[in-house]
């Protein structure tokens, strides 16, 4: 299926692969794609979708390895540090039914903003179980300078708010107290020593302008050396299913136009903070950070929040079953 929005391009033509990643996420698609039409029908193309929650819907997502941790300062509307914390999540949204007591989640907010002081350390090859890879990267950024590990930072800490209001316990794998890293492969340990019931790992693409959309990163099936995904493949596909049908329903944004088929799924073998996890877990790049369309998304405080709420909803929805 593929889902089409106000500025948005269809997705590019592709031979046809749609599979069983198309199948199942296709029981998501009558409340997602319910929530898009709405959001189409009030017509709101100002770059952030509607303010008011879609009836039934539920909050919940990861946060911070140190709880007690609370950073001083979260971006503006325009990318730029401001004074005040995250805001609070909307109370439109309606409660999950149950309570995320007991449920451990795991936050990955995507690089670290010091990381490009560090290239030397980030640049050093781990092993991620079929082969080796840098330590890490600095991420992207907009073309205003707005970058991907400042962006990560700001949805984590609003997710985490979310959940912790839940009951759950929410993790970082960093939360900007740290000069660099962690390693892709430490990042994959976090989780696994949590003994998270999910993870979650916050991006942002850097692909071409006029790419636009989300998409969320499934780990494939690899068993090679330190890597053995078997056991999780199915749960993290469950939680990625999740979080994208909820994502296009918080958010009003369209899956991506220029991967994963309209589907809003991709599945990748090459990412050790996949390959090396044991419990579920999955990416998710929120936009491109190059196209000027979705930056304006991006670099929104409101958006941030709907972004923050529904990966949120997919989490709990995950841990509800």
């Amino acid at each position: 299926m593929s889902y089409v929005g106000p500025d948005f391009d269809p997705p590019q033509p592709r031979r046809s692969r749609r599979g069983p990643l198309t199948v199942a996420l296709a029981a998501l698609v009558p409340g997602a794609l319910a929530g898009w039409l709405v959001w189409q029908a009030v017509g709101d193309d100002s770059g952030g979708g509607s303010d008011r929650a879609v009836p039934g819907s539920s909050s919940s997502a990861p946060g911070s390895a140190s709880p007690s941790a609370r950073p001083s300062a979260s971006a503006t509307d325009d990318g730029k540090p401001g004074k005040s914390s995250a805001p609070a999540p909307s109370s439109s949204a309606p409660a999950a039914s149950g309570s995320l007591k007991g449920k451990v989640v795991v936050i990955d907010p995507g690089h670290n903003p010091g990381n490009f002081q560090h290239a030397s350390e980030i640049n050093r090859q781990v092993n991620i179980g079929t082969n080796s890879k840098e330590c890490d990267t600095t991420g992207t950024s907009t073309n205003a300078g707005y970058t991907e590990a400042r962006f990560t930072l700001d949805v984590a800490h609003r997710m985490r708010t979310i959940l912790e209001e839940r009951g759950a316990t929410v993790k970082f794998t960093q939360d900007g107290d740290r000069s660099w890293g962690p390693c892709v492969d430490e990042r994959a340990r976090i989780g696994n020593a949590a003994h998270a019931d999910a993870v979650v790992s916050i991006h942002a693409d850097g692909s071409a302008a006029g790419n636009r959309g989300f998409h969320v990163i499934l780990p494939g099936s690899v068993h090679a050396n330190a890597a053995d995904t078997r056991p999780i493949v199915g749960s993290s596909r469950d939680l990625g299913e999740r979080v994208a049908g909820l994502f296009v329903r918080e958010t009003g944004s369209a899956p991506s136009n220029y991967i994963g088929d309209g589907t809003g799924l991709v599945v990748r073998k090459d990412l050790g903070g996949l390959n090396l996890s044991t419990v579920p877990k999955v990416f998710i790049e929120c936009g491109n950070m190059r196209d000027t369309k979705d930056a304006a998304l991006l670099t929104s405080s409101a958006w941030r929040q709907k972004a923050a709420r529904g990966i949120s909803e997919g989490i709990a929805s995950f841990l509800h079953g």
